[in-house]
């Protein structure tokens, strides 16, 4: 584990905003001007929903992969590349995702602030049908923005401790998941898992959760930013469409890292998770 902590604030946005089913040329469209809206609030980095660019739809997706899985150079994409490099924002955008061999993969597609697309993040933790259609991840994936080290995660991994604290031994600063929370269980299970992890590993925690009917669910929105300690810093709504918008302070992650010492004192039980193979980025 890293002890360098960021020299100045990163501003960082969590966007929710209704989908519409398999059409990845609107999703791609709304992802737009929702990372133009989160540069205009001053962020430097915009977080979307699971599957964002089809809603939450196996089904459909494995039903027609080449129309509702985009590649690494799936030229629909342009739309995102252009709103980041114009913008100078980055964008981490949910995504069902097609290999050269045709391996679907649920993931979440890295855009720098040049517009380039840098990596790819794969969902390790699988939940309900998804492991009868979609690969699982290999390796956890840490990006480095202006200093700061960000850790990805997409929904059911924030469900297992052990995965947002290998971000954590790797010297992440904050969590960074996109996913798809409903309206039974979902929303304990928002209210309950983020700001665990936030406290548990001493670091700023991400939501970007879906608003509205995706697939077979109601979601429950609440697209949220918690601070290094577990408070809620910033928080969308159930149901209204835009960004919860943050600053993550050094001065205050300091603060708590020097008051909760469990991230330092753990660190070498902790050894075997450190070790698991995980992709390394910079963002520029």
């Amino acid at each position: 584990m890293s002890a360098a902590l960021p020299t100045s604030p990163l501003r960082i946005a969590a966007a929710q905003s209704p989908v519409v089913a398999g059409d990845v040329e609107a999703n791609v469209a709304q992802a737009a001007a929702l990372i133009e809206q989160a540069a205009a609030d001053g962020a430097r980095l915009v977080v979307f929903a699971e599957k964002f660019l089809t809603g939450y739809e196996p089904e459909l997706i494995a039903a027609d992969p080449v129309r509702h899985a985009v590649t690494e150079d799936d030229p629909r994409l342009a739309p995102i590349a252009e709103a980041c490099r114009s913008t100078g924002t980055a964008a981490v955008l949910g995504a069902a995702t097609r290999d050269a061999a045709g391996v679907l993969r649920i993931s979440a597609l890295v855009f720098g602030p040049d517009g380039s697309l840098l990596t790819r993040y794969d969902k390790q933790h699988q939940f309900g049908v998804e492991p009868k259609i979609f690969a699982a991840g290999e390796a956890g994936c840490t990006l480095e923005l202006d200093g700061w080290r960000l850790g990805l995660g997409i929904c059911y991994d924030s469900g297992f401790p052990e995965h947002a604290r290998a971000a954590a031994l790797d010297g992440c600063h904050a969590y960074l998941v996109g996913a798809l929370f409903g309206t039974g269980g979902g929303r304990t299970q928002r209210a309950v898992w983020f700001p665990a992890r936030a406290l548990d590993n001493t670091c700023y925690v991400l939501l970007a959760n879906h608003i509205g009917a995706t697939g077979d669910f109601d979601t429950c929105g609440g697209s949220s930013i918690w601070g290094p300690d577990g408070h809620l810093l910033a928080d969308a709504g159930e149901t209204t469409a835009g960004l919860a918008v943050a600053d993550l302070d050094p001065a205050v992650l300091r603060e708590v890292r020097a008051d909760l010492r469990m991230l330092a004192d753990i660190a070498d039980r902790d050894a075997a998770i450190a070790a698991r193979p995980r992709n390394r980025v910079t963002m520029g």
